[in-house]
């Protein structure tokens, strides 16, 4: 096993921890969550590259990076107009 899957294995764990503080909680809680399991997310799609040495994977983990925030601040305004 490289240290690269091992990044990826043990990021995993922290993933899910924010997936399911994502599901709980107040507003403000579960806006964090969603951040922090997105920036999760992110770095763990920048680690599988490596994993699999395939250079063009790389483009899925800046195109979540870039959509981050705008679908943040979308969950946000629908939180505040509907719920």
């Amino acid at each position: 096993m490289s240290a690269w899957t091992a990044a990826a294995v043990g990021l995993v764990p922290s993933l899910l921890l924010a997936v399911i503080a994502a599901g709980r909680g107040g507003a403000a809680g579960r806006l964090v969550a969603i951040q922090l399991a997105a920036s999760l997310a992110t770095f763990l799609a920048v680690v599988l590259t490596f994993v699999d040495d395939q250079s063009s994977s790389i483009d899925l983990a800046l195109a979540l990076a870039l959509l981050t925030l705008p679908a943040t601040l979308l969950f946000a305004l629908f939180e505040e107009r509907w719920l």
